[in-house]
């Protein structure tokens, strides 16, 4: 086993809310200079820049992970990962068949922005990724399951879009293990506030919209190898990781 440094929440420039800085080749140098080993390019409700994300990375030792947070009808942040970026964009075009078709405004909320791998805006997704959803827990978990990836529900320790805060528990049918806590608890913390999270998995990440609030190499877990399977099978807590 070695152990591992990783950041498994961040918004890239596609995310309205993600800081124009945060285009494919700044988040992998940046999570390079930060000492990570494995980072998750989760953006609202698409997976339109990891292509972009994992082209860069391959060039580098960065493991990436892919992976979008998907606003749920409950109003929760889920976070949803695959060992492949052709699944996850498969669960991108799902979730935006579930999405309200309003047109994302700029000015307001923030571009975009595809880009390809050398940082060049190809692209501009026109509906709002910040959009109100449609998509049950219940049905991301069937397509996740279909897809063999897996569900992390986002900072389940904040008081807006989580999945406890929306229904006050964890569905025991969706088969998680793995909680995500935001950092500005410690999973201590997190605990007292919400005994019921005592039984699972509990992971830390930045949720970063800004290149300087990826983690810092702060937040590790022990694997046996770098592949994404094995990463997806320690999120879905398999044995031989207990």
């Amino acid at each position: 086993m070695s152990r591992i440094a990783i950041d498994l929440h961040m918004h890239s420039i596609l995310s309205p809310c993600g800081d124009e800085d945060m285009t494919p080749n700044n988040i992998v140098n940046m999570a390079m200079i930060k000492g990570l080993d494995y980072i998750a390019v989760t953006d609202h409700n698409s997976a339109l820049n990891l292509p972009a994300v994992t082209a860069v990375a391959k060039k580098t030792g960065l493991c990436v992970l892919p992976g979008l947070e998907i606003t749920t009808l409950e109003e929760a942040h889920v976070l949803a990962y695959f060992n492949t970026v052709e699944k996850a964009m498969i669960m991108g075009e799902f979730v935006a068949t579930y999405l309200l078709d309003i047109p994302n405004k700029p000015n307001f909320w923030g571009h975009q922005y595809i880009l390809d791998e050398e940082d060049e805006i190809i692209g501009e997704h026109q509906q709002s990724l910040l959009a109100p959803s449609t998509l049950s827990v219940n049905k991301l978990y069937e397509k996740t399951l279909e897809l063999e990836g897996v569900l992390v529900p986002a900072h389940v320790d904040k008081t807006s879009y989580s999945l406890i805060q929306s229904l006050g528990f964890i569905p025991e049918n969706l088969g998680i293990k793995t909680l995500e806590i935001s950092k500005k608890n410690t999973f201590s913390d997190a605990i007292q506030k919400f005994p019921q999270i005592k039984k699972y998995q509990l992971i830390h990440a930045s949720d970063a919209h800004y290149l300087e609030d990826i983690a810092e190499r702060e937040y590790f877990i022990n694997l046996s190898d770098m592949k994404r399977r094995t990463l997806i099978d320690y999120l879905k807590k398999k044995d031989k990781f207990l």
